[in-house]
């Protein structure tokens, strides 16, 4: 088997720490670089529930997309419930590793694997810049309302569903995708003259400006908002698909498992009494 090292160098071949957001808290939280690897975890969140699902399968390593500790920390106490993750994580001799902006902007990446799930033909990067989402074709046109029926069905399930800004009769034929938290990316939308924009935590204000903008120039704008997590999760499966490449070519005969456990923070919603459909 290998060993936690080598390991995490091929993941970092893949999504280079160096790419990282400069704010960003990526790489190995905790984990014994000689350690023996044998079975490993992808996931988007290091919540308890995951650290729980890692030791049960008996994982040596977990690899999550979003970092533990984003923001620093002055102490892994086991009374904080992040310290409580590391506690039974080294105790249980499990690593966890992290993979976040680094792997937004890797090729292929985090809207890549949104992209696929989709079923959705990647012509290049939102940004170009930094490689940071993607502009896609969709296979035939059809309308935002199907668009957002065709994101309902193929991205996990969550308690948020999906939403929607425009008219549900709109044609869609280009659409751009971003995993995660979308909104700062308007501009970049409007400069592709994309019909659509699909991504994560729209909020209020921004949402209201770029279907108010609509010019003789640039058409009106359909906005599809999922739940963060679920446009994220498809990358644990396209990460789990690399390292097992990685692992058949190098002999090393891991076990790559995907957590489906459902780490979205909302749990239920209401719709109000008439309200839109």
């Amino acid at each position: 088997m290998p060993r936690l090292s080598e390991v995490i160098a091929a993941l970092d071949a893949l999504w280079p720490p160096e790419r990282a957001e400069s704010w960003d808290a990526v790489g190995t939280v905790c984990g014994d670089p000689d350690a023996e690897v044998g079975r490993v975890l992808f996931a988007v969140d290091p919540v308890q529930e995951i650290a729980d699902e890692a030791i049960a399968l008996g994982a040596d390593l977990l690899v999550t997309h979003h970092p533990l500790y984003l923001r620093g920390t002055t102490t892994v106490a086991a009374g904080h419930f992040k310290g409580r993750v590391v506690h039974d994580l080294i105790k249980h001799d499990v690593a966890l590793h992290v993979a976040h902006t680094n792997a937004d902007t890797a090729d292929p990446g985090v809207s890549d694997a949104l992209a696929g799930a989709l079923d959705l033909r990647v012509t290049g990067p939102l940004v170009p810049e930094n490689n940071l989402g993607r502009i896609c074709e969709l296979d035939h046109p059809e309308t935002l309302a199907e668009f957002a029926a065709r994101a309902a069905k193929r991205l996990p399930a969550t308690a948020q569903g999906i939403r929607v800004a425009g008219d549900p009769d709109m044609i869609l034929r280009r659409v751009a995708v971003s995993g995660g938290s979308g909104d700062s990316l308007f501009d970049a939308v409007r400069a592709a003259g994309v019909d659509a924009f699909l991504t994560a935590d729209l909020r209020h204000h921004p949402v209201s400006e770029a279907t108010q903008r609509a010019t003789r120039s640039a058409g009106p704008l359909g906005l599809v908002d999922a739940a963060h997590w679920a446009t994220e999760w498809p990358w644990c499966e396209q990460a789990a698909a690399q390292l097992d490449e990685i692992s058949d070519r190098h002999g090393w005969d891991l076990r790559v498992h995907v957590s489906k456990t459902v780490t979205d923070p909302w749990s239920f919603h209401h719709t109000s009494p008439g309200a839109p459909n």
